[in-house]
């Protein structure tokens, strides 16, 4: 449990603790922890009184938010699931997206749609892909970002069906200014944007447990102080801003809740009919979409039955002897693809009743000076055992298409995708459904460097796998087919000449084309 073995690192010897009676020790530590509450106390209201007028009321809830889970931190006692519980959900409480579909589309379509409203969580900055700002706006696709193809897949649905779909966006502190500079580009597009911000949480010193953060800035040696705490923080952001009541206010009811880099993450209206005229008359509070589990996906959460409720259990909540198990694509065949649909009324009661229970991760990092601290998080999909009548849709893999690096920018940006009104659907040319295996190496993990890397786009519809590493360029033209590995050696450079042709081939070595 992360604050006992926290706890022994820095307030009393193990030899002491274990010589101590049971009860003893229990107390011991009960005692320590109270201590070390009014100390966290303390320290936050130490930072409370370096905001300003204006910052003051959001950042006091903000603070508050930390100090419960922080409590709850050094509450927990052992692994949060027990692993003799864990059962494969019932048949019925995973339905195959196949079913769903096949009950067909109202005549009121328009009006089941007006009751929704699309939420994309866009915390996330594009540092992992050496980009600054927000990952929202990355270029993915014929110049459109991310962003761009959200707002014209929802602006598309309803000038179509003549509706009202509203995106909210949720940000972070990270990217709430450089996304709000950009909105203004979409005030013309039929499609009212909102945005609110998630939580700002202190980031606590691994060894002492008490905040980096000495004030409330967050520029300068504060820089690293604060952090986003998960997707999880969703809930009572969400409710805090407002934004809540006024969209019950209007009459909406469903959210529906997708990481704004999942492009396979559109508004389903079959999945939509389906919960506002539900087959058996009792609506469902909490659809979590999942999908089969192929080997690239054996650490994605999974959903269980624990203790008579639908649960996800993430592989950091695994105790160590049963990760393999967890990872069986054959007792675990599915996988959360972060794609939720969540009644408001139900947000709106549990948060009103604190009845939202998530697993606390612990998130263990080094700073830039050397300084080792942890962020406690949360997990947006962990609530579904605290709402009613929750439900698993196993959708096709094509619901589940997220850009996390560059390998995954060239098969959005490929031949294999063609896009319509901000939707990209597999080529009909492609034989296969299945999407190609693609491992490009750290030469490309910058999307500048990957741009320039590559003069266009390879035709990559009949590609099965590729994996390049090193020094390696590709003319214009170049088709991939099969498996294509390329392997430039340290000192090497091997450059793909335009209108190449390569099928099921192993290039190595040194090969270059140079200007005459």
């Amino acid at each position: 449990m992360a604050f006992q073995l926290l706890c022994c690192s820095w307030c009393f010897p193990c030899d002491l603790s274990k010589a101590m009676s049971q009860d003893g020790a229990s107390q011991f530590q009960e005692v320590i922890r109270q201590e070390l509450e009014l100390s966290v106390k303390k320290e936050l209201e130490k930072i409370l009184t370096t905001a300003s007028s204006h910052e003051f009321e959001h950042t006091k809830k903000d603070l508050d938010g930390f100090r419960k889970l922080f409590h709850r931190f050094l509450q927990e006692k052992g692994p949060s699931v027990d692993w003799g519980k864990i059962q494969r959900p019932p048949e019925d409480s995973i339905q195959p997206y196949e079913k769903i579909k096949a009950r067909g589309l109202p005549d009121n379509i328009s009006s089941v749609l007006n009751k929704l409203v699309v939420v994309k969580l866009n915390g996330g900055l594009g540092t992992s892909m050496g980009c600054k700002g927000p990952k929202s706006l990355i270029g993915v696709r014929n110049e459109n970002t991310f962003l761009d193809l959200t707002v014209q897949q929802i602006e598309h649905l309803n000038k179509t069906y003549n509706t009202d779909v509203p995106l909210v966006l949720m940000n972070s502190f990270n990217t709430d200014e450089d996304t709000k500079k950009i909105l203004q580009k979409y005030n013309h597009c039929r499609v009212k944007i909102y945005t609110f911000n998630q939580s700002r949480y202190p980031r606590i010193n691994k060894e002492s447990l008490l905040p980096v953060a000495k004030d409330v800035s967050y520029s300068g040696e504060n820089t690293e102080a604060w952090y986003p705490p998960g997707h999880g923080d969703i809930y009572a952001s969400f409710y805090n801003s407002g934004l809540l009541d006024t969209f019950i206010g209007e009459g909406k009811e469903y959210i529906f809740v997708s990481n704004i880099d999942n492009l396979g993450a559109t508004v389903d209206l079959y999945i939509l009919n389906h919960l506002m005229n539900p087959p058996n008359g009792k609506r469902c509070e909490f659809v979590m979409e999942v999908t089969n589990k192929t080997r690239a996906d054996v650490k994605g959460g999974t959903l269980t039955q624990y203790e008579g409720k639908l649960r996800l259990v993430e592989i950091a909540q695994v105790p160590k002897a049963h990760v393999d198990e967890f990872k069986s694509v054959s007792k675990f065949k599915i996988f959360n693809t972060n794609n939720l649909w969540i009644s408001l009324a139900a947000v709106k009661r549990l948060q009103e009743q604190n009845a939202i229970d998530m697993e606390i991760i612990v998130n263990a990092k080094t700073l830039d000076g050397g300084l080792n601290v942890i962020q406690l998080e949360t997990a947006v999909g962990a609530a579904i055992k605290s709402f009613e009548n929750s439900l698993g849709i196993n959708v096709p893999r094509s619901r589940f298409l997220p850009v996390k690096t560059t390998s995954d920018l060239l098969l959005v940006m490929s031949n294999l995708y063609s896009l319509n009104a901000g939707s990209l659907t597999m080529s009909e040319k492609r034989e296969f459904p299945t999407v190609p295996l693609v491992k490009l190496g750290s030469s490309f993990t910058k999307v500048q460097d990957y741009l320039r890397r590559f003069e266009s786009i390879p035709d990559m519809l009949e590609l099965d796998h590729l994996t390049v590493s090193g020094d390696v360029t590709f003319g214009k033209n170049v088709s991939l087919k099969g498996t294509v590995i390329i392997i430039a050696n340290h000192g090497d450079r091997i450059d793909i000449p335009p209108g190449a042709v390569l099928e099921n081939k192993i290039v190595s070595g040194n090969l270059r084309i140079l200007d005459h």
